[in-house]
This record gives structure tokens, C-alpha cells and sequence, in this order.
């Protein structure tokens, strides 16, 4: 069974709060009975799940676009993934509670002199919702693994944890990885060098850029060089073609295992 997210398939039931004011500008609420039966299990506990937006643009010419292309943004809880993503779709900064469950925004751009639909997906980094977000790997051609570095377990965490779950989720072997260190405004706090994240860019093979959402250093620039980057690929260029543009917001429930637990 496939979900869709697309609004046509939305019920007019109670849509899915969000906890940032923010984030209900310009935006399109995925009302809860379009979620993915998998996540109902959280519902009992009024956690606000899944609160899918898609950031519209006002352009009359905004649904016609060259490629689309899925990206997906993974790292511990509060490193700034959501305030990344914020600063990059809307130029603005806020200071954002952590993730519950999957965020996505849909951003257009003109990259490389093409024209660009980018859904970005923003993953909880809880790990209640580890094997939550594991589906969402599926299909994407471009990941964002941030770190803070002001704390040094998020930059461990993403070789002992994160860099594994791609190896393990991950269906597309010429995904582009990119490193990012946040929150670079706060230097007097630095634990994680910049050497540090170059040393790990190289053994792991991806691009790195330091940036803060706040000040919104690099930011653009993070985004952009992974685009980039996923353009001069051909396999994922084939895939974000007009082939491939159906699958981006279809989502399938995790399948549950014989090792998985029936207990919540």
C-alpha cells in the first residue's frame, strides 16, 4: 500500500499542529488521516507527528520545473537540521524545538541554469523515531548528515550511527553526501575543528561546509553544491527526470520484521 502525500489525497480531518508559527506561513497542513498507518501508534500519546509542509511560491511559473530531486537531512536531535531548512526555504531563523517524527519542505530553485523542485526532508534525530525515519531514506539522492559543533558527540554519533544507517537504508549507491558543521557563529564554543570535519569528508568520501543557520553563513551554499554536485551525476540526474518525478512524495510503511517488537 503507497501513501501519497500530495494535497488531492489529503481528508478533511484535524490537521497536524506544528509548534512554530513559522512554519505555518505560506504552508499547506497534511491533515492526520493522511498519515502513514505506521505512525497512528503515536497519536495516543497527542504527539504531533509528521508535520509534512510544503512551502508554496507564489510564482505563477512555480510547478514547472526541469528536475525533482529528494534530499534528506539526518543527524542528531537539535544539531539544527530544521533551522538549516528553514533558513534555506524561507531566509528566516528561529530557534525550533526537535523534529516529532518527519518534516519535509518543498523548495524551487535555478541551479546550474536549470529549474529545480527540491524535496527536502527533515528527519527526527530522537532514537524513538530511528526506525521511524529509516523508510525515508528511499530514493534520495542527496544527503545532508549536520553536526553541531559546539558538541562533540553529534560529530561522533554521525560516524558511529548515522553513517551506518546509510549504508543500511540507503537504495541509491550514488547518493551524494554532504558534511555540514552548524552552528559556526558560536566560535568561542567550537569542540569540533574544521580539520576535523574535512578529515572525516575525505574518509567518508562526501562534500563538507561549515555554516549557521542564524547568521545564515553558507547556508545557500550548502544546498547548492549538493545540487550541483547531484547534476553532474548522470544516474541521479536519470532518476530526477520526468520519469522518476511520481515516486518523490510516495511513501511506503515500514515492513515490520520477525525480530520486531509487538510492545511500543
Amino acid at each position: 500500500m503507497e501513501i501519497s502525500f500530495s494535497p488531492e489525497s489529503c481528508p478533511q480531518q484535524e490537521p497536524v499542529k506544528y509548534q512554530s508559527s513559522a512554519r505555518q506561513r505560506d504552508a499547506l497542513r497534511i491533515g492526520v488521516g493522511s498519515l502513514p498507518v505506521f505512525l497512528y501508534a503515536l497519536l495516543p500519546n497527542r504527539l504531533y507527528i509528521c508535520s509534512a509542509i510544503i512551502q508554496m511560491e507564489s510564482s505563477s511559473n512555480s510547478a514547472e520545473f526541469d528536475y525533482l530531486f529528494k534530499l534528506l537531512m539526518i543527524g542528531d536531535s537539535g544539531v539544527g537540521k530544521s533551522s538549516l531548512l528553514l533558513s534555506f526555504t524561507s531566509d528566516t531563523f528561529e530557534d525550533l524545538s526537535p523534529t516529532i517524527g518527519v518534516d519535509f519542505k518543498v523548495k524551487y530553485v535555478n541551479i546550474g541554469g536549470k529549474k529545480l523542485k527540491l524535496a527536502i526532508w527533515d528527519t527526527a534525530g530522537q532514537e524513538r523515531f530511528r526506525t521511524l525515519t529509516s523508510s525515508y531514506y528511499r530514493g534520495a539522492q542527496g544527503i545532508i548528515m549536520v553536526y553541531d559543533v559546539t558538541r562533540r558527540e553529534t560529530f561522533t554519533n554521525l560516524r558511529e550511527i548515522w553513517a551506518k544507517e546509510i549504508d543500511l537504508y540507503s537504495t541509491n549507491q550514488d547518493c551524494i553526501k554532504m558534511l555540514v558543521g552548524n552552528k559556526v557563529d558560536k566560535e568561542s564554543e567550537r569542540v569540533v575543528t574544521k580539520k576535523d570535519g574535512i578529515d572525516f569528508a575525505r574518509e567518508y568520501g562526501c562534500l563538507f561546509i561549515e555554516c549557521s543557520a542564524k547568521t545564515r553563513v553558507n547556508v545557500q551554499q550548502c544546498f547548492e553544491e549538493l545540487v550541483l554536485k547531484i547534476l553532474d551525476t548522470p544516474s541521479l540526474l536519470a532518476e530526477g527526470s520526468a520519469a522518476g518525478k511520481k515516486n518523490i512524495f510516495k511513501q511506503k510503511p515500514p515492513q515490520p520484521t520477525e525480530t520486531t517488537s509487538g510492545c511500543c
